[in-house]
């Protein structure tokens, strides 16, 4: 039998598919790298040295008051959007947005907000690349004005994340990274950036961005879904206002991290007969045994705190932000004052 013989692969050819082949992965890398930019604007002129103590724990200098005008006021919504987080805290004429719930709750929290006369949001946080934070985030950031954007470096490969890296893009802006320590003004009110863990990106709950305000006399810790892991790593300061870790998740909210911040206020966001059982009835019983009220968006609907920086009002009542009729809220209208002397 006679063989033919074997053929080889022109040097040209081999090189132009070579070369073909490194350009393509050159333009993956780059797509990539252009949907989560490096390059960001930093918040404060420079990065705070942060002490630790022999323990490693880290220690945060926030401000315990600051001083807010006779006419200023500060106003935190937490909207009930189901299994799912959305904070909008409007101080002063200026705003920031914490998540934007499910991706049916976009379109829903656009409508609200714009009914509160709002145009512009200063600060739009999503905590954590989970759906349940940052599902609206997209139709946010096509429907207002925004300056900054905090996410932190976390990143995963869901439709739901890309949407919201396609919305940054599409509109120019960019992606402010946070550091622990940094601080911003939000009207007479000063946030200090307390956690961000960039260690593990594949723990997204462990990436959350945590945030201490300061208004006046009064102090609010907002926790995204930040669990014991972060929870002991930090020297925490006392708060009057605590929005809950991970829905009321026994991974968050351990005895002795409510024991050192004694909230006064709790408010834990959670949907209507979830799947996960939340909220824990052991975070429940450790929130009351610090003398802590709580306040529940599954049994409450949307929660208005209002301030003046020397006393608080609690309000609730309900809105049709739940973009899942599985658990939206259907409970009745109902109102409690609260007022610190």
């Amino acid at each position: 039998m006679r063989h033919g013989k074997k053929r080889s692969i022109h040097p040209q050819i081999k090189g132009f598919v070579i070369t073909l082949i490194l350009g393509i992965l050159l333009i993956i890398a780059a797509f990539i790298s252009n949907q989560f930019p490096d390059e960001v604007n930093n918040l404060i002129e420079e990065n705070l040295n942060i002490p630790t103590n022999s323990s490693n724990m880290i220690s945060v200098n926030t401000v315990d008051n600051t001083v807010v005008s006779a006419d200023s006021k500060l106003q935190i919504y937490f909207f009930d959007v189901g299994q799912a987080d959305s904070i909008l805290v409007i101080a002063d004429g200026q705003s920031m947005l914490i998540d934007a719930g499910n991706n049916e709750d976009g379109p829903l929290l656009v409508n609200y907000i714009s009914s509160l006369g709002i145009q512009k949001i200063d600060y739009l946080v999503g905590t954590h690349p989970h759906e349940d934070h940052i599902g609206g985030l997209d139709d946010i950031i096509n429907n207002f004005e925004i300056e900054k954007i905090y996410m932190p470096d976390a990143t995963t490969n869901t439709a739901t994340f890309q949407s919201v890296l396609e919305a940054i893009s599409a509109k120019g802006l960019s992606i402010t990274r946070c550091e622990i320590g940094n601080t911003f003004g939000l009207g007479d009110g000063i946030c200090t950036i307390m956690s961000v863990e960039n260690e593990e990106q594949s723990e997204l709950n462990l990436n959350s961005i945590v945030i201490h305000m300061a208004y006046g006399d009064k102090t609010f810790l907002f926790m995204g879904d930040a669990e014991k892991t972060n929870e002991d790593k930090i020297s925490w300061p006392d708060v009057d206002v605590l929005k809950v870790g991970h829905h009321g998740s026994d991974t968050s909210s351990s005895e002795k991290f409510i024991d050192k911040i004694k909230p006064e206020t709790a408010i834990i966001s959670v949907g209507a007969n979830n799947t996960y059982s939340h909220p824990s009835a052991d975070v429940i019983k450790r929130l009351s045994d610090c003398g802590a009220t709580i306040y529940r968006t599954d049994e409450s609907g949307t929660i208005l705190l209002t301030s003046d920086g020397k006393t608080y009002n609690v309000q609730t009542f309900m809105t049709a932000l739940d973009g899942n009729p599985s658990t939206a809220n259907k409970n009745s209208n109902t109102n409690d004052n609260k007022t610190e002397e």
